[in-house]
């Protein structure tokens, strides 16, 4: 900590215009996705999305540009997707084909595959090869946000022999480890157009936070991406520039899913008294007053027929939540005596700050709360905190339910099998009510992501996905 103190007086100066983009993601050392995608890291879906783009992708601003396939149509009233591929090239040089990207999507979104985007694209019953440049991907159902999840990371059209994609970049490893990332060849430039210049590469390694924050601050880097809660008290101890720190609008969810339905946590009536007694005013406060906090599962009503469901909880004014938490958890003690909670965190000082405070809210009611590790088989609750990879309101009905009611995961179910967008709507807002009616999940937020960014990078844009494209940071390259 003192060390970043001492170099964050540099940290808000302009750096050189010239080099390689350095960048620094928070996590291990990178690797490209392979046919398992069940668990990427931050790390890993930034370098698989640099060298291995699906069929589309997003921009600086987290909406969907052409990836692999230069152009698509949308027809039969949302139930086919058809796709014309680019002349792209493998990192060997040979041409990207249809029937081989056919085969490697057809993979990923296999019921066994693995990948956690494949319970969201179940309405797919077929991807198929029309011509060698053309795709057809058809539908049971309409799903408007489709290229949303085809331009996520987990989505990456990568070859197996050998494991590569196709740009926007090549990769060649440095002996320091670090990555140089090097713009792809495009086989359509024009010959007398100058070719990338050393600016248009990237720098990219994988690294602790501190490492990442205190590289920033000394100006050795450029940006440090992959932020989160956890590492986000040594942002604020290091005294980056104000200019330098970005926090992305990420939508999404964060807050604590009911694990274990038992004991204090079996009535929905005892989960309510939990939530109500929770300080979220002051919680958001404590971490940055970016950090915008909320009482329901949706953050609005998104494809949903309703406004996000409130909970009954939220219905009590605020001056009166903790006297009703303490009163229902006061009937439990005298015949159960004191209910004991376990609440499963993130690591890193963030977690701390925010164990410290539900931890405080959770004593004052009653209940003696006990912290364990996100992994832990033992948790009661457990920290949920993901960005949202399209806007549906069923992804986040879904991702909350961690251990809902039969009747909060039947209608979940029966929004996903809603044969028309209509349908859809009337089953998510009957879903999300079940939800909320269930107390199954206590919101608190959306995901706090965190940026440190240099001057120079003027394309870096936040965004709902709290996703920055590394060839969309400095010019329009490529």
């Amino acid at each position: 900590m003192a060390l970043l103190a001492l170099a964050a007086t540099a940290a808000c100066g302009r750096r050189p215009d010239v080099g390689a983009v350095i960048v620094s993601v928070i996590g291990g050392t990178p690797d490209l996705a392979a046919r398992d995608r069940a668990d990427l890291s931050p790390p890993d879906r930034l370098l698989t999305d640099s060298l291995a783009e699906g069929l589309v992708r997003f921009d600086a601003s987290g909406q969907i540009e052409p990836g692999i396939a230069e152009r698509w149509i949308v027809t039969d009233n949302g139930m086919s997707y058809i796709f014309r591929l680019r002349r792209a090239q493998w990192a060997d040089g040979a041409p990207v084909r249809a029937a081989e990207v056919v085969a490697l999507l057809r993979r990923q979104i296999a019921s066994g595959s693995g990948n956690p985007l494949t319970p969201y694209l179940s309405a797919i019953t077929g991807i198929v090869e029309m011509t060698p440049e053309v795709i057809e991907v058809e539908l049971s159902r309409p799903r408007p946000d489709l290229l949303k999840l085809f331009a996520q990371p987990e989505m990456a059209v990568v070859r197996a022999r050998p494991r590569a994609g196709a740009g926007p970049f090549r990769r060649r490893d440095l002996g320091d480890g670090a990555i140089l990332l090097t713009p792809a060849p495009d086989p359509d430039r024009d010959p007398d157009e100058d070719g990338p210049a050393p600016e248009d590469n990237v720098r990219l390694r994988g690294e602790r936070a501190a490492t990442a924050i205190l590289r920033f601050v000394e100006r050795s880097s450029d940006m440090v991406t992959g932020g989160t809660l956890s590492d986000w008290p040594i942002v604020q101890a290091a005294g980056t520039g104000p200019a330098n720190i970005r926090i992305d609008p990420a939508a999404g969810l964060a807050g604590l899913a009911v694990a274990r339905r038992t004991g204090f946590l079996a009535d929905p009536a005892d989960r309510a008294a939990l939530a109500q007694a929770l300080d979220r005013a002051d919680i958001g406060n404590s971490v940055s007053s970016d950090w915008a906090m909320r009482e329901t599962i949706l953050p609005e009503q998104l494809d949903s027929a309703s406004a996000p469901a409130l909970p009954a909880w939220s219905l009590v004014p605020p001056d009166q939540r903790v006297a009703a938490a303490q009163a229902r958890v006061a009937a439990w003690r005298a015949t159960n005596g004191v209910p004991r909670v376990t609440v499963a965190l993130p690591g890193g000082p963030g977690g701390t700050l925010l164990w410290g405070r539900i931890a405080r809210d959770l004593f004052a009611i009653g209940v003696r709360p006990v912290r364990v590790p996100l992994d832990a088989a033992d948790a009661d609750l457990v920290w949920i905190d993901r960005v949202a990879p399209y806007d549906s309101a069923r992804w986040y009905l879904a991702e909350a339910c961690v251990a809902c009611s039969d009747v909060a995961r039947a209608a979940i179910e029966a929004a996903r099998l809603a044969p028309t967008l209509d349908d859809r709507a009337r089953a998510i807002a009957a879903a999300d009510a079940a939800m909320a009616a269930d107390v199954a999940f206590i919101p608190f937020a959306r995901p706090f992501r965190w940026s440190l960014v240099a001057l120079r990078l003027r394309q870096w844009q936040g965004n709902a996905r709290a996703w920055h494209p590394l060839n969309r940071l400095r010019a329009d390259t490529n």
